[in-house]
């Protein structure tokens, strides 16, 4: 025998909600409020672009780049030994100092503004004085520390290429998704897009990360991962959509949003697993090994895929139901599903049944099935029409009559 459910059973728990997705949490229904929050963000990191710039590396900007063994007559070299040789040299700290590489390959780099041929000459004294760095032979020498002076046209080049080649991706992507699916989704995944690279390079200027090729190289891979996950989010909404105008049981928002329930709990598990390798470049390449270049490249992944995350979730999929809703046929169709709604519910409550209200919709007109003049009980054609008994159906009983 079947039992009332408990009234003071406790609700299903926010795992549960995420895991079944039935559509527990209403992410399109609020959807001003990320609109104002990602839109506050989003002026934000405009306004430090604007304002504050970016901190641009050695690539960029030139300067000198010397480089020299991560050993000494003393045994390994610290980075702090190499920065405080560097400013007893010449009164101010250079601009980074890292250590690349690991074993006997270990190498220590200092990257500084352009320095005069002079400055050079008592930099590399002052370092091997205090550090003393071993040569090729194994005995500390001054030749140990080699310069070489770095063209500022270099990182601009790298940057012009990454411009066109994000041009050509946003240009492939708008075709793909306009055919794959509508032009309204390829107008919201085009603007998740381009709130990923705002947010990530806004933020690179705001904390002041240091751009380097690297960084520019590592902006574009984040652009993949953006888009896949609002495409599996698109795909969902195409299929909870499909005939959707002809029925009455959810509205476009509503499908919608029960599509980005239904892909939650995937899009966390994917971003989870695909920032862990992100986070282990960063820790172990940049933080045990030193390597700039990992660092660098770990570094806008990780923020370029958390904005992406965030876009595909809160941006897309709301952004596409308003670009929907602008259409007519889905804003009557809304108004159906809610006149449903309220006969349901009167009729729930023994309530009387509420008119139906006239919904706008495009139609093709129908032919007029009789005169406005015809008086009642009569045929178009003028015979008097015969009244059936009382109770009769008026519908035909099949039966042919007899002449």
């Amino acid at each position: 025998m079947a039992t009332e459910t408990d009234p003071t059973a406790r609700p299903a728990g926010v795992l549960h909600q995420l895991y079944t997705g039935t559509g527990a949490f209403d992410i399109v229904g609020k959807r001003s409020r990320w609109y104002i929050a990602l839109g506050l963000l989003v002026l934000v990191c405009i306004g430090a672009m604007g304002v504050k710039g970016f901190n641009l590396g050695i690539d960029f900007e030139g300067g000198t780049k010397l480089q020299m063994p991560a050993v000494g007559a003393q045994g390994p070299i610290s980075e702090n030994q190499v920065r405080d040789a560097y400013r007893d040299a010449l009164g101010h700290p250079p601009e980074t100092v890292q250590i690349a590489g690991t074993g006997k390959t270990q190498s220590i780099q200092i990257r500084s503004e352009t320095l005069s041929p002079a400055e050079v000459s008592q930099v590399k004294q002052s370092i091997f004085e205090q550090v003393k760095p071993l040569g090729d032979n194994g005995t500390p020498s001054a030749n140990a520390v080699s310069d070489s002076a770095v063209s500022g046209t270099w990182g601009g080049e790298i940057t012009q290429q990454a411009l066109l080649a994000l041009g050509v991706f946003l240009v492939l992507v708008t075709i793909f998704l306009a055919f794959y699916f509508e032009k309204w989704m390829a107008v919201a995944a085009l603007v998740a897009l381009l709130h990923d690279v705002v947010v990530t390079a806004g933020l690179y200027s705001l904390i002041g990360f240091e751009v380097t090729p690297s960084t520019v190289i590592g902006l574009l891979t984040i652009l993949g991962f953006s888009l896949y996950d609002t495409v599996v989010v698109f795909d969902k909404v195409k299929e909870n959509t499909r005939g959707l105008l002809g029925l009455t049981r959810r509205t476009y928002p509503e499908a919608a949003n029960l599509a980005v329930n239904q892909t939650l709990m995937r899009s966390i598990n994917t971003s989870i697993i695909a920032l862990l390798p992100v986070l282990g470049l960063l820790v172990v390449g940049a933080g045990m090994l030193g390597v700039g270049v990992l660092r660098d490249l770990a570094l806008v992944q990780l923020v370029g895929m958390l904005a992406g995350v965030i876009s595909s979730i809160y941006l897309a999929t709301p952004l596409l139901v308003d670009l929907k809703m602008r259409e007519p046929r889905y804003r009557a169709h809304a108004a159906k599903v809610e006149q449903r709604r309220r006969k349901a519910a009167a009729k729930e409550a023994g309530a009387e049944e509420p008119e139906d209200e006239p919904v706008e919709e495009e139609q093709a007109p129908q032919p007029e099935r009789a005169m406005a003049g015809t008086p009642t009980g009569k045929r178009s054609g003028g015979a008097p029409q015969k009244r059936r008994p009382a109770g009769k159906s008026s519908r035909p009983s099949g039966k042919r009559r007899r002449g």
